[in-house]
């Protein structure tokens, strides 16, 4: 079967139909459960059903949610996962009661992600994983109350320093990101070997001080030691192989061996 221009309609949504998918939630409130239906457009209809308490859009192909999502202001639960998501409204800033927020697995972009997330002051639990962010804003350090933070497969660098230190996080996955390796620090083998003898003799009892004289021998053998010269470099696919820089760096002159 060919399909417009414009993509696949999806499947029509209508009230009767969703009145028919509201179910009561492990918790007791009252769920919209919509996922998995083939949509492709936000149903304008489930408007009139805005005092529920959860809203399931998962596994969908929406890709736009509309600033009418403003109407669902006792929503505390909101799932949009596996969509085609490229932005998300500055409306869902003002659902204040949301404390559950899953928007994994879109096309969602950093600038694309509204600034009013950080209104969301009861949000415990978001999922930003695999989509397309470059970086995070800080102003999701905001999010107090936030306890577990998803992340991951997105194309970050780096985490925010206040976003790290939300106070009440206790989970936060940030896997298959492209994260700089850490620089590992050099440590002078001698320096460290040497700040083992901080400390006088008599304080050290008869074992100690035996493993530790046995180190300093070590340690003496190998300042001892006398380091190989380094090889003069040669070129033997040179004209003339003994062409040497004046010290003063001033000029390069050949040397005919023959002269």
């Amino acid at each position: 079967m060919l399909l417009g221009l414009s993509g696949p309609k999806g499947r029509k949504i209508t009230l009767k139909m969703a009145k028919n998918s509201m179910r009561i939630s492990p918790e007791g409130g009252i769920r919209l459960d919509l996922s998995k239906m083939g949509i492709t457009t936000f149903p304008k209809c489930i408007l009139k059903l805005a005092d529920v308490d959860e809203l399931d859009l998962s596994r969908n192909m929406l890709k736009k949610i509309p600033n009418t999502i403003e109407k669902f202001q006792k929503l505390r639960w909101l799932d949009l996962h596996s969509n085609q998501l490229e932005d998300l409204p500055k409306a869902v800033g003002t659902l204040q009661n949301l404390y559950y927020l899953n928007v994994c697995n879109n096309k969602l972009t950093t600038n694309k992600l509204p600034e009013e997330l950080n209104l969301l002051k009861n949000l415990r639990i978001l999922n930003l994983g695999l989509n397309c962010l470059e970086s995070i804003p800080p102003s999701l350090g905001a999010l107090k109350e936030l306890k577990e933070l998803g992340l991951f497969d997105n194309l970050l660098t780096t985490i925010p320093k206040s976003v790290k230190r939300l106070p009440k996080l206790e989970k936060m996955n940030t896997l298959r990101n492209p994260f700089p390796e850490p620089k590992e620090e050099y440590i002078d083998p001698i320096k460290r070997v040497e700040s083992l003898y901080l400390v006088q003799e008599k304080d050290l009892c008869s074992s100690c001080l035996k493993n530790c004289q046995g180190e300093k021998d070590k340690l003496n053998q190998f300042k001892d030691t006398e380091l190989c010269p380094p090889k003069k470099l040669s070129f033997p696919s040179l004209l003339t192989p003994n062409s040497t820089a004046m010290d003063d760096q001033e000029q390069w002159r050949l040397k005919d061996e023959h002269l």
